[in-house]
């Protein structure tokens, strides 16, 4: 796939894609976070880049590996100019189908990163497959079946895992308790933020006192625990403002707001704009 074309950071219009981006295209795609309904493979070939995945920011350098599983929110805030990304995309209806429930998952996978650092040849074996996949995708016709991409998503997938656990930077040490309940919490917030906006019902549901929780939280990531239920409310409401056309009222309801009225009173506090006038703006 040409470098000057989008890639489709919604979902794989088919079962599977195999292309590469430069750092001025990702670029494009800063403006506001995208909700990612398919599977992500990417390699960082060279180049830097920063950006927020659901509520983590993340730094991304030559040698990285990412897996974006599905339904994540993906936000640029900046690729260098000379960054080049190798990806493969699995549509979402490509892994319901055919991957036996065996979706992109960090916590099925007990990877607690998705991002990993490879060493320089395993680097090179990655970009040697992708480079191979590349050249039998553009074959005329397609060497790649539908079939053969279910063996190398696991092929892809396995080998992630493997690199990640061998990682120190993916471990969570035993003795380390405090980062393994912030990230317990985070996992906790990115599947109930839209029912629970109250950090008590986190600690609850995690059996500890809430002072506890709190004082945790802002130790590990210099964040309060209540800007992190904030970060992923705004972060989905950003995504449905400007990537679906529901009404406001509609996405007040899916977030958990009891009325409309105070859903744009939050959004105005931390955004500085009404709903309406952020989706409005360029």
């Amino acid at each position: 796939m040409s470098k000057d074309k989008q890639i489709p950071l919604l979902d794989c219009p088919v079962d599977f894609l195999i292309g590469d981006a430069s750092g001025k295209l990702m670029n494009e795609y800063g403006r506001f976070p995208c909700k990612i309904k398919c599977g992500v493979f990417a390699f960082m070939v060279h180049g830097t880049a920063h950006a927020t995945i659901n509520i983590t920011q993340y730094d991304f350098k030559e040698h990285d590996i990412l897996l974006l599983e599905p339904n994540s929110f993906l936000l640029i805030d900046n690729f260098s100019e000379d960054a080049l990304v190798y990806y493969i995309l699995f549509s979402s209806s490509f892994l319901d189908k055919y991957t036996f429930g065996n979706r992109m998952s960090l916590t099925a996978l007990k990877v607690y990163n998705p991002i990993v650092h490879g060493t320089a040849e395993q680097f090179d074996v990655l970009k040697d497959a992708y480079i191979l996949l590349q050249k039998a995708s553009n074959a005329r016709p397609s060497m790649l079946t539908t079939d053969s991409m279910v063996h190398i998503f696991n092929l892809f997938q396995t080998s992630f895992a493997q690199m990640s656990k061998s990682s120190n930077e993916a471990l969570i040490k035993p003795q380390d308790r405090k980062t393994q309940i912030y990230r317990e919490y985070c996992e906790l917030v990115m599947k109930h933020y839209t029912e629970w906006h109250h950090v008590s019902q986190y600690s609850d549901a995690m059996r500890l006192t809430l002072p506890h929780l709190c004082a945790t939280i802002r130790s590990v990531s210099e964040r309060t625990a209540g800007d992190i239920i904030i970060d992923a409310i705004l972060t989905d409401a950003k995504a449905q403002l400007k990537l679906t056309e529901l009404q406001i009222k509609e996405i007040s309801a899916d977030l958990g707001f009891s009325n409309v009225a105070f859903f744009n009173r939050f959004f105005k506090t931390h955004i500085g704009l009404t709903p309406k006038a952020y989706r409005m703006q360029a």
